[in-house]
């Protein structure tokens, strides 16, 4: 004679627990409120790191609207202070110097470029300010202790990048037996070229040529030619931003083009919508496609990324090594706020010297030499105009291989 009675406390309880559930949902995902969290930043807007830079800003700006979308940063919405730096490394010391002091942001995250990063951590060092940054390329010269290099190529990238590239060759039965070394003159990129150099020799492939061109090049007719009559099996263009295409330009003027070739850091679209360009080669962490995009954060990260970069007008839209870096440049700041809920620099630099990060590149570490970690740079390739990682071969798409003449 309890059953009605029991029944509907029951389903009271139930309609309650829903209440509740409901209740502490909209709670969790409330939007921020309060000031902004305001961290400051420059990036290469304007000058000859541009194409990259916009890159670079899509991915940061994708990351904010995804956080201030939830809860933001202790419960505050994130503001990012960003200025021009215009490809400018002294000008960048500048204007972080201006974030520091006259606009006081919370927090800094750093630039595009190893020689504006350096120009930042001076300035972030003369303040003891933590300085969370994503394409610093010459990780000897990085000593500051408040530094935080999230771009996982570990300590000597001018050892393990060259030899990850000649591991993949070798696998595929095409280690060359000549190459031609190219390089800009740009720090981080001239340090790695070099590198690459030693490695050649130590795994006893002959160098017929090695040319280095001032960084701002724009005839490349010269060094093509240089190129053609060294006929080398194998080319590594030093590069960044422009350049490669530049080059790829200027051997096709000469109806030549090397059997096989390796591009430091391309501007990731023009070079992979080239028609002339197909199957060149770089490096990365990240790319669009399986295993990586398995990562639910990583799958919803590129969706926003796309649709930024198709408003913006891009022609390439993929998620790709450069955007993937600044963002994990933003979960690392993030899990760290988040861990200490706290915005004190010397805090934040402690928790993530001592504690494995969760990214979209996997658990990364920072208590390293100079605070850097693991190498984990893999290779990819140009396929119909996408770039995709080919070695090793556990992060290639299903069924793609390294494609090599």
């Amino acid at each position: 004679m309890n059953q009605p009675f029991t029944h509907s406390f029951l389903q009271s309880i139930r309609i309650a627990a829903g209440g509740l559930s409901l209740a502490l949902a909209a709670v969790a995902t409330a939007a921020p409120s309060g000031p902004p969290i305001r961290v400051g930043g420059t990036l290469a807007l304007t000058g000859p790191l541009a194409s990259t830079a916009l890159i670079c800003k899509l991915a940061a700006e994708t990351f904010i609207e995804q956080i201030n979308k939830k809860d933001g940063l202790l419960g505050r919405p994130v503001e990012w202070v960003l200025l021009d730096d215009q490809s400018k490394p002294d000008l960048a010391r500048t204007l972080y110097e201006k974030l520091t002091t006259a606009d006081k942001v919370d927090l800094l995250i750093g630039p595009y470029g190893t020689g504006a990063i350096l120009s930042a951590m001076s300035v972030a060092e003369r303040h003891s300010k933590m300085l969370i940054h994503s394409s610093f390329g010459i990780p000897k010269l990085a000593k500051y202790e408040r530094h935080i290099p999230v771009a996982p190529f570990g300590y000597v990238p001018e050892d393990t990048y060259p030899n990850r590239l000649f591991d993949g060759l070798a696998a595929n039965g095409k280690m060359p037996k000549t190459i031609a070394i190219i390089s800009s003159k740009f720090s981080s990129v001239h340090f790695l070229s070099l590198g690459a150099r030693e490695v050649a020799k130590k795994r006893g492939i002959n160098e017929v040529l090695f040319l280095e061109f001032e960084f701002g090049t724009r005839d490349f007719g010269p060094i093509a030619a240089r190129i053609r009559d060294a006929k080398p099996d194998f080319l590594w263009m030093g590069s960044i931003g422009l350049e490669s295409n530049s080059l790829i330009e200027a051997m096709k003027k000469l109806d030549y083009m090397p059997r096989n070739h390796f591009h430091l850091y391309p501007a990731p679209g023009p070079l992979a919508l080239s028609p002339d360009a197909q199957n060149a080669l770089s490096l990365t962490f990240f790319e669009e496609h399986a295993p990586f995009t398995n990562d639910p954060v990583a799958a919803e990260f590129a969706k926003g990324y796309r649709e930024r970069a198709i408003k913006a007008g891009l022609p390439y839209v993929e998620t790709d090594q450069q955007a993937s870096n600044v963002f994990v440049s933003w979960q690392v700041l993030t899990a760290a706020v988040t861990a200490t809920k706290s915005l004190d620099d010397k805090v934040l630099t402690q928790w993530i010297k001592t504690n494995k990060i969760n990214t979209i590149y996997g658990p990364l570490r920072f208590d390293g030499t100079n605070n850097f970690g693991d190498d984990l740079s893999k290779v990819k390739q140009v396929h119909k105009n996408k770039w995709v990682v080919v070695w090793p071969p556990e992060f290639a798409p299903p069924g793609v291989k390294m494609m090599l003449q």
